[in-house]
């Protein structure tokens, strides 16, 4: 009985651990679509794996090919290491044109280019969005 409670309290532990490291973000009408766990792994509103952002800006694949990069200033970068967008520091998200594409809010709410809601990730680092909700790298 003791090691079925210890598995059991490992188990909640376990599950804890992984809700409260990872943050959800969502799609305009609230519905979860998927996480970022605390190693930058990016997750899809099943749990899978679509990609991972490193501690040194690196955005890879599921399979582990590097698919983009952010720089330190926020350009956003493809494969080719061309630049695809940046994000500002004021959450403001533009096109490799510079166009305006849209905005992540300091609330997390993620707008398009007319204002609309299209999302939101609270808790998510700005340049994390930009990628998932703006840039297609997945």
């Amino acid at each position: 009985m003791k090691r079925i409670l210890c598995l059991f309290f490992i188990f909640i532990f376990i599950t804890l651990t992984i809700s409260v490291n990872g943050q959800s973000y969502y799609g305009s009408n609230g519905q979860n679509i998927g996480r970022v766990d605390s190693d930058g792994t990016i997750r899809n509103f099943n749990g899978s794996s679509i990609g991972k952002i490193d501690k040194d800006g690196i955005i890879r694949n599921s399979n582990g090919a590097q698919v983009g990069k952010i720089d330190k200033d926020g350009t956003i970068r493809n494969s080719n290491n061309s630049s695809i967008g940046k994000i500002e520091s004021d959450g403001v998200v533009r096109d490799s044109s510079n166009r305006y594409i849209g905005k992540i809010e300091s609330d997390g709410t993620i707008r398009n280019s007319n204002g609309a809601s299209i999302g939101k990730a609270s808790g998510i680092p700005r340049n994390f969005v930009a990628v998932i909700f703006f840039m297609n790298l997945f």
